[in-house]
């Protein structure tokens, strides 16, 4: 499976400014989710965006499976600050490419981002959420959960949680990454369909992590070398 947030190039100025959300959408794009809510402390709710190309070009045939296509347009995490003067602003930093609805490596994966809870705001804080189900080729299910914070004037990950569930067996897998004590647990044990025979045993260690992982660096960094 690919990396979830993939390459992709965007262009925009340094800082963009606009009265309208929609001017911050490229010609032949469209809005597939948004939410409100205070990312920068300055008491006016920002905006976040997520947008996705409608390139024709980029709807692969997918023999063999039972549908026609695959969509694998790429798509945009925008995060709109406002200003007092009632204005939309984008600095170029503030913008991550995710996974896109169809995956040529992997034809049976449902959309990610719309399969799973998508984005939140909470207490200041951007949730990223993406879930992996493959109707053939793997038992798996898995949820990746991402917690950006805004600070020096960037999105730093201070958060990352995982849930796997094999289908067959109902065997479950979580673990829990804060990158602000620097400390990740992993819990194995647990079973969906066995819940009162389930002896769950958390291990906690250290990350080993010298490097922020921001919006502007995650996207090289996403396997994490501390799992």
């Amino acid at each position: 499976m690919k990396n979830i947030f993939l390459y992709g190039t965007l262009f925009f100025s340094l800082f963009a400014f606009a009265q309208n959300e929609m001017d911050f959408v490229p010609k032949n794009w469209k809005v597939i989710a948004k939410t409100q809510g205070d990312l920068n402390a300055d008491k006016i709710d920002d905006l976040v965006l997520v947008i996705e190309d409608t390139n024709k070009e980029n709807f692969i045939a997918n023999d063999g499976l039972g549908e026609t296509t695959l969509n694998t347009n790429p798509r945009f995490l925008l995060v709109l600050f406002k200003n007092s003067e009632n204005k939309f602003y984008l600095d170029k930093k503030n913008k991550i490419a995710i996974h896109p609805e169809g995956d040529i490596e992997s034809t049976c994966l449902e959309d990610p981002f719309l399969s799973g809870k998508g984005i939140q705001i909470s207490r200041g804080l951007l949730k990223l959420s993406l879930r992996y189900f493959l109707s053939c080729g793997s038992w798996e299910i898995n949820v990746n959960d991402y917690t950006f914070r805004f600070q020096n004037n960037q999105f730093v990950l201070i958060g990352y949680d995982t849930f796997s569930i094999h289908r067959s067996s109902g065997e479950i897998e979580e673990s829990s990454y804060n990158f602000l004590t620097k400390k990740k647990s992993i819990t194995k044990g647990e079973n969906e369909f066995f819940p009162k025979k389930s002896k769950a045993k958390t291990q906690w260690s250290k990350i080993d992590a010298k490097n922020e992982l921001t919006f502007s660096n995650i996207e090289k960094n996403i396997d994490f070398g501390w799992q």
